[in-house]
């Protein structure tokens, strides 16, 4: 009886929804990577070596990108609502069409950043940082209708 009840359990889980997994990283070597696409939701790739990764497209909400290194990463039309960007590295990187809304990326470094559409409302920034931003900022986010250089608080 107790092992039809546990394949019963198991068909019903198979056929209910998953969540996404929240995943480890953490000091991964992710050269050229591709999590394209993706559901990485509170994910964690603290310290991670993400240079040249793709990123498009993809979830990151809640996602901890403490201290890593996303040079030239793609994160085209990726979601990092609420993500932890603080101390990472993405000069050169692709935020193009990016939702960073609520994030803290308060010593992120963005030289070179593609942010073109990109939705900053409510992150955390450096000073410096946030003026380096608004002498590139232009376009408007295509999910959250929003103006890059407003939501930048460029003056």
């Amino acid at each position: 009886m107790l092992g039809w009840s546990l394949v019963l359990m198991g068909a019903i889980a198979l056929l209910s929804p998953t969540p996404a997994l929240a995943l480890d990283y953490n000091r991964e070597n992710l050269v050229d990577a591709d999590f394209s696409g993706r559901d990485l939701t509170d994910s964690s790739f603290t310290k991670a070596n993400l240079r040249n990764a793709n990123l498009s497209h993809t979830q990151l909400q809640g996602v901890s990108f403490f201290a890593a290194n996303l040079e030239d990463a793609n994160l085209e039309a990726a979601n990092l609502t609420n993500a932890t960007l603080d101390s990472a590295r993405l000069v050169e990187a692709n935020l193009k069409n990016a939702i960073l809304e609520g994030a803290f990326a308060f010593n992120a470094r963005f030289e070179g950043a593609i942010i073109d559409g990109a939705d900053f409302t409510d992150v955390l920034l450096r000073e410096d940082m946030q003026d380096k931003l608004c002498a590139v900022a232009q376009g408007t986010n295509p999910v959250t209708g929003r103006n890059t250089r407003d939501t930048l608080n460029c003056f």
